[in-house]
């Protein structure tokens, strides 16, 4: 098996398919996610970097925001363009158990991230749902469905299950709320903690200033 090679196709074909994706999912995402986690692999003994850069490079790969909710569409894919590359089949179901359970689901659901590479994965691309990076993405994302930047009096939500988090679309400020703060406590590794400490206090101090500057205060 030549993974490198492997490798080079899976992103090419994922470039390919997200170069010009409008609403914060695209390509560069995708990208800053597989570097975040190889990062994030060099750091955590035992990690098998060939599932984690093949878990970062298809985890939105049909994302369920997409695809009527379906958690279903992104493994299934994942595993039709792993098998195209002839890729051992042990390898390929760990890679779509990172598929299906990498994304946030709700305050109060968790995941079942099982495998060390999967947890690296879900590090990285939460890393990227903060700080400055995540502030534009947000806004982007709600640019792209038409989402209200800010509704004052709405209150955010706490979804208790998936089914509720997904049908629920308030405003773009709300989702700071009911995701973007919440995913400093949920970070998997020790750099994943460290990066996120930080980048949680950049959108802290963006959201103390959108207010100020919302209400005429500066």
């Amino acid at each position: 098996m030549n993974k490198p090679a492997i490798i080079k196709n899976i992103s090419a074909h994922v470039r390919g398919k997200f170069e010009h994706e409008g609403t914060g999912h695209d390509w560069f995402h995708i990208e800053r996610v597989w570097k975040m986690a190889k990062v994030l692999a060099k750091k955590e003994t035992g990690a098998d970097l060939f599932i984690v850069e093949l878990g970062a490079l298809l985890h939105d790969i049909a994302d369920w925001k997409f695809h009527n909710g379906s958690l279903d569409a992104g493994p299934r894919e994942a595993k039709r363009l792993l098998k195209k590359q002839h890729v051992p089949v042990m390898t390929i179901e760990k890679v779509s158990h990172i598929v299906k359970h990498v994304s946030y689901k709700g305050s109060h659901v968790r995941e079942t991230m099982e495998s060390l590479e999967g947890k690296i994965v879900q590090d990285a691309d939460r890393l990227d749902a903060m700080g400055a990076i995540g502030i534009m993405r947000n806004f982007v994302y709600a640019g792209a469905h038409h989402i209200s930047a800010h509704i004052p009096g709405l209150k955010p939500r706490v979804h208790k299950t998936f089914d509720q988090y997904k049908s629920h679309e308030a405003a773009a400020t709300h989702h700071f709320y009911e995701k973007l703060l919440r995913l400093k406590d949920r970070m998997n590794t020790k750099t994943g903690k460290k990066i996120a400490a930080h980048r949680h206090a950049v959108m802290e101090i963006f959201l103390r200033e959108f207010y100020d500057e919302w209400e005429g205060k500066k």
